[in-house]
């Protein structure tokens, strides 16, 4: 039923997104990161000195965000490639490998409706911490005299915005269409991202089923969403590169401001190399593999029909 679809699609965001946040969170830095100024090396050099200079929950910056949106966003992706593969089959046949994909491109299409709020303000939540401390760095390069007038001269630390005085500002300054910004990214990196994680997952899974009518054993759909969702997210990397730049509403010292989809992709190119359009590609793929092997699994194993049955039934 749908509502089990919903409850599904939702519990298993909440827990993958719990479990994977930290590397997200470098991926989103490392990414973001530009020549000249790098702060970080890699993602353990990321999340160490995430954890010294913002402590713990540092690592959980943009979580809350996150948590909030991703139980309708994921319930939207799977629900919605269930609806199109039901729509595209005919008289329970299989489907073909296009229609797998067409089915998927649809399932993308629909989640950047929610999709795209939900990146644009993680990621300003993500980055805060590495463009104060990029500001500080700078400043110790300076040698800042340490007397007591320096010291009363120098600006008050800033005040890291909420996701709600973000929305409140976009939303007073652009309207609907600020949390908006970014969309045409989004839909270049997660429309992609679904052609090929659902047809490859489905085919992965249906190697270990034993009959056609029974689910396969959960680590099979576990195994199959993290090999699936690890694939698709590398080969997406440069669109999700991209997607994080523009979105992006602060830089730090020296880095570039782009205008659109283009003008970034070339500047990039120009200023960084190609290889810059996979920074963050490891992060994301361990992001991404447990985060729908988990997704997929709860999903399958449908713990929201067991949360239905339990629910008092209408007498006849």
């Amino acid at each position: 039923s749908l509502p089990a679809k919903l409850i599904n699609g939702g519990i298993a965001g909440l827990i993958g997104v719990t479990c994977v946040f930290p590397i997200d969170l470098a991926k989103t830095r490392l990414q973001n990161q530009q020549n000249g100024q790098r702060m970080y090396t890699s993602l353990s050099d990321c999340l160490i000195k995430t954890i010294r200079s913002e402590g713990y929950f540092g690592m959980y910056r943009g979580a809350a965000v996150n948590l909030t949106l991703v139980t309708p966003e994921k319930a939207i992706k799977l629900a919605a490639n269930d609806f199109f593969r039901h729509h595209l089959s005919k008289d329970g046949k299989p489907l073909t490998l296009l229609k797998e994909m067409l089915a998927g491109c649809g399932a993308g299409t629909c989640q950047v409706i929610v999709t795209t709020p939900m990146e644009m303000l993680k990621i300003q939540l993500q980055d805060a911490g590495r463009i104060e401390a990029q500001k500080k760095l700078m400043a110790a390069q300076a040698q800042i005299p340490s007397s007591p007038a320096a010291a009363a001269a120098q600006p008050a630390a800033e005040t890291r915005p909420t996701a709600t005085q973000i929305t409140r500002e976009l939303l007073r300054s652009k309207g609907i269409a600020g949390l908006y910004k970014g969309l045409g990214a989004t839909l270049l990196r997660d429309v992609p991202f679904s052609i090929v994680y659902f047809p490859l997952f489905a085919n992965l899974n249906k190697l270990g089923q034993k009959d056609p009518n029974v689910k396969a054993p959960f680590y099979v759909s576990f195994l199959s969403g993290c090999v699936a969702g690890s694939t698709a997210a590398v080969a997406v990397n440069p669109c999700d590169v991209i997607k994080t730049r523009l979105q992006s509403l602060q830089r730090g010292v020296n880095e570039d401001t782009y205008s659109g989809i283009l003008d970034c992709t070339r500047k990039i190119w120009q200023r960084e190399g190609p290889t810059a359009f996979f920074k963050g590609a490891y992060c994301r793929a361990l992001v991404i593999a447990p985060l729908f092997g988990i997704a997929q699994v709860v999903y399958f194993v449908g713990i929201a029909e067991f949360l239905l049955d339990m629910l008092p039934k209408r007498q006849a």
